[in-house]
């Protein structure tokens, strides 16, 4: 991977904590476009202080490579096994955005009510981690609740996980991060649609996909919007 996407994907970390998307915790990914059987991500860290130097580089179970002992995140399984379900992911985000996980524990599912939420088509579903594996403390602390988070996820841009968060994915990193960050948007503005007490007409999976379609090639623009914000580029 070059300088230049290794940069790309630090920069992710800093927007999504910036925007609030990402806390203390919560992680962002890429794969290694030379070699799909890997992916970068940083060491166990806050993503507001993830730089370049950060990353590691794992296999898709989830374990380091090239000898490097710094301590990884413990749900990297997450990513692991999504770039080993999902051959078109190049980019995956987990987050525990507030807004979103109301709806993981909800019978009220998330549904896009804005064009901008268009990759959520026709709803979000949501990972139970208790149907398969039992109590456990939500989170996923191995290969094979991974894969049964991929499976959940399927063919859909985001999955929510209850209890816990939700993650997105990506052709690239910057669809991703767009995709998180909306994610949140489409979800606070279901809430606030809904609470408003009347009928919610949400979009039909038709709108939806073509919304999608046409937001895919914009993605560059609030990119470009973030990094001035974070202080990470000083071009316009």
């Amino acid at each position: 991977m070059t300088a230049l996407a290794r940069d790309e994907l630090a920069q992710a970390n800093r927007i999504l904590a910036h925007l609030g998307i990402l806390d203390a915790y919560g992680h962002v990914s890429a794969r290694l476009p030379d070699r799909a059987d890997r992916f970068l991500i940083s060491r166990s860290l806050a993503p507001a202080l993830v730089t370049e130097a950060d990353l590691m580089e794992l296999d898709l179970e989830g374990e380091p490579v090239g000898g490097d002992v710094r301590k990884p995140y413990l749900e990297r399984f997450i990513h692991g096994a999504i770039y080993r379900a999902r051959p078109d992911v190049q980019a995956i985000v987990h987050s525990h955005s507030p807004s979103v996980i109301p709806f993981s524990v909800s019978s009220v599912r998330l549904r896009p009510v804005c064009h901008m939420g268009g990759f959520l088509g026709g709803g979000a579903p949501v990972f139970d981690i208790g149907h398969r594996f039992g109590c456990t403390d939500m989170l996923v602390r191995d290969a094979e609740q991974g894969a049964e988070l991929a499976r959940s996820l399927g063919s859909h841009a985001a999955a929510l996980m209850r209890g816990h968060g939700f993650v997105v994915v990506g052709g690239t990193v910057q669809a991703a991060v767009y995709r998180a960050v909306y994610t949140e948007w489409n979800a606070r503005l279901q809430r606030d649609a809904i609470s408003l007490g009347g009928d919610v007409t949400y979009l039909t999976e038709a709108e939806a996909a073509l919304a999608d379609e046409a937001n895919a090639g914009t993605v560059e623009r609030p990119w470009q919007l973030w990094l001035r914000e974070c202080g990470l580029n000083e071009q316009a």
